[in-house]
């Protein structure tokens, strides 16, 4: 039977999250009750998968997406926007296994898509009201610098382009053309962004607290980062390249 109201789809991208992957679903349907939830598993070798796929044989609103092996983070979620835009989501969300992304604002994250005054809204830790309680210095400064940087190099308006907590309404998704998208690490969280300013989509921030995640390791590298300026830059580049002019004639279509 299926779901009420718009098709509300959580992707939850995992790789040896075995303990926090049935505290996480549990926590997300407690508190968006009506979501289905994509759990998209990049071959996991502490059993993740296997554990994902016994949770929704038990569950119709779970559903699994294996992925043979760890290809990075953009391409995970490329292919579990295609796989639930293939199933009419009208509203898709993205959030990490780890509990870093509190379950409790996905009400407020959902809320401006649900009422029409957002194309993507972006769970924010730089506004006001946003917080981050346990972070070092060091990974404060990364952090707030990768989105600085990322801010004044490709003129965006928004505070937190690093995040990985955000809400889209189906349609800005499509906009995007998930073909282009290269980014692997955190910098797919950049270049998605961008390009939906780009396509004209309404963009709104709303506060959150990020939280350190309960139990893991964190997967963020020295090469993650240089990808984030490496792709922030060829971003800005790709703007300024000329585009062919209006006098031009098109090419005939058979």
């Amino acid at each position: 039977m299926a779901l009420p109201g718009p098709s509300i789809w959580i992707i939850v991208p995992t790789y040896n999250e075995r303990e926090n992957v049935g505290p996480i679903t549990e926590a997300i349907l407690g508190a968006v009750p009506e979501a289905h939830i994509l759990i998209v598993d990049d071959g996991s070798p502490d059993g993740t998968g296997e554990l994902a796929d016994e949770m929704a044989a038990r569950n119709p609103a779970i559903a699994v997406l294996h992925r043979q092996a760890k290809q990075g983070l953009g391409r995970a979620y490329v292919a579990a926007f295609k796989h639930v835009l293939a199933r009419d989501a009208a509203i898709v969300v993205q959030m990490d296994a780890d509990f870093s992304h509190p379950v409790r604002f996905l009400a407020s994250l959902l809320e401006p898509i649900r009422t029409g005054r957002a194309d993507l809204v972006l769970g924010s830790r730089y506004v006001r009201g946003g917080v981050i309680p346990r972070w070092s210095l060091p990974r404060r400064v990364i952090s707030r610098g990768g989105s600085l940087f990322a801010q004044v190099v490709l003129l965006l308006r928004q505070h937190d382009l690093t995040g990985g907590f955000k809400a889209w309404r189906a349609e800005a998704l499509q906009a995007i053309d998930l073909e282009r998208l290269h980014a692997g690490g955190y910098a797919f969280q950049i270049e998605t962004t961008f390009r939906a300013h780009r396509a004209g989509a309404r963009i709104v921030e709303v506060p959150i607290t990020f939280e350190e995640r309960n139990v893991g390791q964190s997967k963020m590298t020295t090469g993650i980062i240089f990808e984030a300026l490496r792709v922030v830059l060829g971003l800005r580049l790709s703007t300024l390249r000329p585009t062919r002019s209006r006098n031009q004639a098109p090419t005939a279509r058979s």
